[in-house]
């Protein structure tokens, strides 16, 4: 593969994570021992991490974040190879998850959005897609009316300019308070779909992955379904033309898998790989992202 020129624009969120690692059940009421961390993270930034990281050339971030870690969060995406895009919000602080990882790596997730979803149309220039060959939305972008509007807007421009553009729907939970039918109208236009097993079945109302991924298909041109261990199915046309295996790993935090598999398998794709490709590629990043604490690739410097 060769890269294609021009640069990935990733709109999304960013986040503070404080990441909880809990070996026993949460005790109510009293102290559960736990190792916590603070990191950077957030669907959007982590994606864009991992495309810089999987060779994408450049990577460009626009999001909204409060004045409280404007910098540190700048930091850490330039030490990730990720040019910046960042609008200070004068109220919000900056959006936080807490993240609670049991001791089969799996998490839970509260989220505040504060900044992220505060990302209004005022935040978006067409200028942005100067030199992009593709974007990427976050979905969390989907689920309050002034993000929504600004993630429409830069559907709309991108089309226009001829540049394809991804989604990923992010939130099964918040797919289920935003309502299907107002989120498939939000992403229509996209020209690829990156849901996980849950996200695509509360997307169809059918719980067989297969299934969902190949009704979804005869909406968005190209539908990838992540499957976690498993791997992920790739659809296009209503039917699922390929099924990816995932390395075995053992886990350690499964928070960001799905951001690793986004930005490796854009990389992939702006490099020229076929879709198959493009998945194995994400499959492989999505597995290593489980082994380190944290949504970033494993080698990245703790940002201060």
């Amino acid at each position: 593969m060769s890269p294609v020129a021009g640069a990935l624009l990733v709109v999304g969120d960013v986040v503070t994570d404080v990441v909880a690692r809990h070996r026993t059940p949460l005790a109510p009421a009293t102290d559960t021992a736990a190792q916590i961390r603070t990191l950077p993270g957030g669907a959007g930034a982590n994606a864009a991490c991992w495309a810089a990281r999987s060779g994408c050339g450049e990577v460009r971030l626009l999001g909204r974040v409060g004045a409280d870690a404007a910098g540190w969060h700048e930091r850490a995406l330039r030490r990730a190879g990720v040019r910046p895009l960042l609008v200070q919000d004068p109220e919000a602080a900056t959006a936080t998850v807490i993240a609670l990882v049991d001791s089969s790596a799996e998490r839970t997730f509260l989220t505040d959005s504060g900044a992220a979803l505060r990302l209004s149309p005022g935040d978006w220039n067409a200028g942005f897609l100067d030199g992009v060959a593709r974007l990427h939305l976050s979905g969390y972008l989907f689920f309050a009316a002034p993000s929504r509007e600004t993630a429409r807007r830069a559907l709309r421009d991108a089309r226009n300019a001829g540049v394809p553009v991804s989604v990923d729907p992010a939130s099964a939970g918040f797919l289920a308070e935003l309502g299907v039918d107002g989120f498939l109208a939000a992403a229509d236009g996209a020209e690829v779909l990156l849901p996980n097993a849950d996200e695509a079945a509360s997307l169809t109302g059918v719980d067989r992955p297969e299934a969902a991924a190949a009704e979804l298909s005869r909406r968005f041109p190209l539908v990838v379904v992540t499957l976690g261990a498993a791997g992920a199915l790739v659809a296009e046309g209503g039917a699922v033309v390929a099924r990816v295996a995932a390395p075995p790993v053992r886990p350690v935090d499964s928070t960001g898998a799905g951001d690793a598999f986004t930005g490796a398998f854009l990389a992939a794709r702006l490099a020229g790989a076929a879709p198959a490709k493009a998945a194995a590629q994400g499959c492989r990043a999505g597995a290593e992202a489980v082994t380190v604490v944290g949504g970033r690739p494993p080698e990245l410097p703790y940002p201060t």
